[in-house]
């Protein structure tokens, strides 16, 4: 980090030189120090203080995109696991069966050959016939449990196909 030199310093440093007498050390730190200016206590509370507003408005929508981003993967993910169920599909004549379920298939129909988690880590519930149409695959949300509301309501496939249709 670089540091301003003071005037007053330079001139004492020369002006000792020039009259062949040696700058004390007490008067060079007494120079320097008049350049130099740190932050007071009262200024370091108010910057935290504004920093602390800051986040304290900002945080929660951060927070917020990123439960909605979670809920819109889980969504690209069911729509995903929608095309490989058509797939096996026309390979076999039929869904796969709940017993069966997604882990079970052998074959090309999912990127990567097994079937993901959701977004919060929790497995995907399969059932075939479902209540929405041939299969339903459902995703229990944040909070891991059936229902709820927000970014911990369920994630069903049936769903996001009729809403898209109407």
């Amino acid at each position: 980090m670089r540091k301003m030199i003071n005037l007053a310093v330079i001139r004492a440093i020369f002006g000792s030189i020039g009259a062949g007498r040696p700058m004390s050390r007490r008067a060079c730190a007494a120079a320097g120090r008049d350049g130099e200016r740190g932050f007071t206590l009262i200024e370091m509370l108010v910057v935290i203080t504004i920093n602390g507003l800051i986040m304290g408005l900002i945080g929660p929508r951060v927070l917020n995109y990123l439960g909605e981003s979670k809920v819109k993967t889980a969504k690209i993910q069911l729509q995903s696991f929608s095309g490989a169920l058509d797939l096996f599909y026309l390979d076999v004549g039929r869904y796969p069966s709940t017993s069966e379920g997604l882990a079970s298939w052998n074959g090309p129909y999912l990127k990567g050959g097994a079937v993901p988690n959701d977004p919060w880590n929790g497995p995907y519930l399969y059932r075939a016939p479902g209540e929405h149409g041939a299969y339903d695959i459902v995703s229990y949300g944040s909070d891991g449990q059936e229902g709820g509301s927000g970014t911990a309501a369920d994630v069903v496939l049936g769903t996001l196909t009729s809403s898209k249709n109407e």
